[in-house]
């Protein structure tokens, strides 16, 4: 029976993935990045240098998850894989990477953590709050730090409408615990509020005049260029992304 061991490397960005990857293994290792990838900012390194890969199925997730987090904020996937690109000495200077189906990979994980280390430092708010009333107020407040810190005034007033509603959403249909995250990325604004119930937000357009209540999720779209939610283990990402361009218009 084939199996594929993760291991979560805690003191750096490597999450080292050993043994079997089949299509059978794909979603235990979907999970464990996607775990990884939502409770630490930042791009993470899956090193596949012990991994056999014997399914293209099996491959196929390391994409899957990219596409997943692309907006989220702070967060990318990179690989470490020495079957592609040939080997490199660890001593040599970065090399670029191979996109292998999208993803940059290196052939060593020094490689791949040397440009980890290049990139600039992420610049990344992030708060945990109950599901009380209350939360909501905590997170425009980091929102506007986050918009005051990092030069983007424009964004501030709908990057709190946007978080407020999907704050109160957890408050009042989750009820769980949640961690409310920020960052920049070039000239845009990434929102993200992760709690722990796996029911998904969904939006069926305008809401009746009749109906009380419903336009949360109205407003999000309102704001944000675009806007999704993630099922991760233990729970949901709700996600938005907001673009100076549109507050213009």
């Amino acid at each position: 029976m084939s199996s594929c061991l993760v291991e979560v490397v805690e003191s750096s960005a490597v999450v080292r993935l050993t043994g079997v990857l089949d299509a059978g293994a794909a979603e235990a290792v979907r999970a464990a990045l996607l775990t990884r990838l939502v409770d630490r900012p930042g791009p993470v390194v899956a090193d596949l240098t012990g991994l056999r890969v014997v399914d293209p199925a099996g491959r196929r997730v390391f994409a899957d998850v990219r596409r997943e987090v692309a907006d989220w904020p702070a967060a990318d996937l990179l690989l470490c894989d020495p079957t592609v690109g040939g080997a490199a000495h660890p001593d040599a200077a970065p090399v670029e990477p191979t996109l292998v189906a999208g993803v940059p990979t290196w052939p060593t994980v020094e490689g791949a953590l040397a440009a980890v280390a290049a990139l600039p430092l992420a610049a990344v708010l992030t708060v945990d709050l109950a599901p009380v009333v209350g939360a909501a107020r905590q997170a425009r407040e980091l929102v506007t730090t986050g918009c005051e810190r990092w030069g983007m005034p424009t964004l501030a007033d709908p990057a709190c409408i946007a978080v407020t509603e999907m704050v109160n959403n957890v408050v009042a249909h989750a009820r769980t615990p949640m961690t409310v995250r920020l960052a920049p990325h070039e000239t845009t604004l990434r929102l993200a509020v992760r709690d722990h119930s796996p029911r998904r937000p969904t939006f069926v357009g305008m809401s009746p005049p009749t109906r009380a209540g419903g336009r949360g999720l109205l407003l999000i779209n309102t704001m944000s260029r675009r806007w999704g939610s993630s099922v991760v283990p233990d729970g949901k990402v709700v996600w938005c992304v907001l673009h100076p361009d549109d507050e213009a218009t």
